[in-house]
């Protein structure tokens, strides 16, 4: 027990974890389109980690410190841009960014985190912008679909944890918890779909799979679960692709 509460603070609580998994679905989308570097990886995951960091601590008294690591964080990104890519990667980069401030920053009378019901797309949306833009040369229309309607349909049971702390209008709040997880199946479906007709065979297939896991942790998502269910189980589905791919390859 003692083990399982050390991971939940310096792996889950820390913002560690959740980097890692959009990290794992960013490398499975550029092991499809055979683009894997690995400093984009590193330049992914600072990213994730560095952006979860300023969303979660924006009100802590660590903040100072907060805000001097994204610096740091800033300065090594662009650094592995220019010695690794070029300047429309640096734009792309940037344009994530500030996307990423505008979700949710304390300078900002409404962010987007206060907007009803746009916070669930916005999060898909920038998830899908770095699996299909900034790690590709060009813009893939269908991995931003895939990704989009991902990344959305599992925000959505956090909607459901959170549900009596919100102070906007979220889907559970405004239609109920089943039609919320009704949402979420379709939009899971529609993804396990795109992925199906547009990934390689041996993609769509752990995307498959991926799905068929997904549609059970949604289903059995309530607001009653543990933190854990949400910010580990629903959290790992970003990186069941990844993993999927690597059991079908390997064994």
């Amino acid at each position: 027990m003692q083990f399982l509460n050390l991971v939940k603070k310096y792996v889950i609580d820390s913002q560690i974890y959740v980097s890692l998994m959009g990290t794992a679905l960013a490398v499975f989308f550029m092991l499809e389109q055979n683009v894997l570097r690995w400093p984009t990886v590193l330049l992914i995951f600072i990213t994730y980690f560095s952006g979860y960091l300023y969303t979660k601590y924006q009100h802590h008294r660590m903040f100072g410190k907060i805000l001097v690591f994204n610096a740091i964080c800033g300065i090594l990104s662009a650094a592995l841009i220019f010695h690794n890519h070029n300047e429309i990667r640096l734009v792309k980069w940037l344009v994530i960014v500030i996307l990423g401030l505008l979700y949710n920053s304390f300078f900002l009378e409404n962010f987007i985190r206060k907007v009803p019901l746009l916070k669930v797309f916005y999060v898909g949306l920038t998830w899908a912008l770095i699996n299909s833009w900034l790690i590709l040369p060009g813009f893939n229309p269908e991995i931003f679909m895939v990704s989009l309607l991902f990344v959305t349909a599992l925000v959505l049971p956090f909607d459901i944890r959170d549900m009596k702390q919100d102070e906007v209008v979220t889907f559970p709040r405004l239609m109920g918890v089943q039609n919320t997880k009704y949402l979420a199946y379709l939009m899971v479906f529609l993804g396990c779909f795109l992925a199906i007709f547009f990934l390689k065979p041996e993609f769509s297939a752990a995307f498959f799979f991926t799905s068929a896991l997904t549609f059970a942790l949604i289903y059995f998502s309530e607001h009653a679960n543990r933190d854990t269910y949400f910010s580990f189980w629903v959290e790992s589905c970003s990186g069941l692709p990844l993993l999927f791919l690597l059991l079908m390859k390997y064994f």
